[in-house]
């Protein structure tokens, strides 16, 4: 007998409505019930495209709806973490968007009360579901690379804009970046690194450490001067505490290192999913945005040999026939018209799929926090001058 759809309600309706696709797909597997936005017009605007759409302007109101299975978390990060602790115990599967937390308390608050009361929780790290992210998770698995001592993760995306809304005022990016100073945006670069390494789950390398340096804060104040300040006179005057570029460096307990580079005021082309591998055997680049695309090399399968020079990079795509995922194979179609590199669809289908299969999601609580604990511990390395911090082992 078939499953029925999740009914699902979207709490946020601007970030929400970037799904709105990939819920028109995937109708099979869920039902959009509700909208919850502060916002009255926007909850209107979902409701007259969206035949049938319960609307609540207050979260809690929502929360009490019988008919609500499950709800999809797309608001401000800094409120991710309550809202999804108040939506377990009010009987709801959750699904957030990124980050899960942005405290430790708040980590250890989520995975109990995820246990307590036997919910289904997943955070929705879209950039996991990238094709050639899975395709080169295969190809680890695979052993093609051997074991892997180095791998880099960043994200590099211009987002000024969006620091500021058409009054003027900060945005919840805004505040991010006036508030603190760390890897404040870690989970797009880290995500798809854990799942390679199968981070901190049975059989996998474990996190042991961070470290966390940030350049000086210039391009946001610029920003702010040349442009917000002329558009909007009385503005009130910013003072940014996130530098330009911040890096860290994160150990393993099998010795692997993992560079992570957050920057998004400086001006420079965009580059939100580069990734970078070493191993024993090979290496694996996604390359720069407009170049020939992910590159490989891999001892014994690609030509030549390291040590005689005569090497040169593949495209990852050559490869693709062997090492392709199963999730790309079957539902690379409609994956291609969903954003994110198809991820936004992908993380929607996980969700609905581990909730109907009565399994843990392929992101999963442990997950979600231990990605989202370096925002808080790299603002104490950063604090303590770079100094090494230790990374709790979430699963204890």
């Amino acid at each position: 007998m078939k499953n029925s759809p999740l009914r699902l309600a979207i709490v946020g309706g601007q970030r929400g409505s970037h799904f709105s696709g990939s819920m028109s797909s995937l109708r099979d597997d869920i039902e959009l019930v509700a909208i919850c936005d502060l916002d009255e017009s926007t909850v209107n605007q979902w409701q007259s495209s969206w035949e049938g759409l319960k609307g609540f302007t207050n979260y809690e109101e929502m929360l009490a709806d019988p008919d609500i299975d499950a709800v999809f978390l797309a608001t401000p990060l800094f409120i991710h973490a309550r809202q999804a602790i108040a939506a377990l115990r009010a009987g709801k599967h959750v699904l957030s968007e990124v980050i899960a937390v942005t405290t430790l308390e708040d980590g250890w608050e989520l995975i109990e009360t995820v246990k307590a009361t036997g919910k289904h929780y997943m955070m929705a790290e879209n950039y996991c579901f990238i094709r050639s992210n899975m395709q080169v998770m295969n190809m680890i698995k695979s052993n093609v690379f051997g074991s892997l001592t180095y791998l880099e993760g960043a994200y590099i995306h211009d987002c000024r804009s969006m620091l500021f809304d058409s009054k003027g005022e900060l945005t919840w990016r805004g505040r991010l970046h006036r508030d603190y100073n760390g890897m404040n945006y870690p989970t797009h670069s880290l995500g798809p690194l854990a799942m390679w390494m199968d981070l901190n789950r049975e059989g996998g390398d474990r996190l042991v450490s961070i470290s966390t340096f940030t350049s000086s804060a210039v391009a946001a104040r610029r920003y702010f001067h040349e442009v917000v300040k002329p558009a909007h006179p009385y503005a009130r005057d910013v003072d940014f505490q996130q530098g330009d570029s911040a890096i860290s460096i994160l150990r393993t307990a099998s010795g692997a290192l993992i560079h992570l580079r957050v920057d998004w005021t400086s001006g420079r082309p965009h580059d939100m999913a580069h990734y970078a591998l070493q191993g024993e055997r090979g290496a694996y680049t996604s390359g720069k945005p407009g170049d020939e695309g992910p590159l490989v090399y891999m001892e014994g399968i690609s030509p030549g040999l390291s040590w005689e020079g005569d090497i040169a990079w593949e495209p990852l795509s050559k490869y693709s026939a062997s090492y392709e995922h199963p999730l790309w194979r079957d539902f690379g179609a409609e994956a291609k018209k969903a954003g994110h590199g198809g991820g936004d669809l992908f993380v929607i289908k996980e969700f609905a799929d581990a909730i109907h299969e009565n399994r843990n999601p392929m992101i999963d609580v442990y997950d979600a926090v231990l990605w989202s604990s370096i925002f808080p511990l790299s603002m104490e390395s950063v604090s303590k001058g770079g100094r090494e911090i230790q990374i709790p082992n979430f699963r204890i």
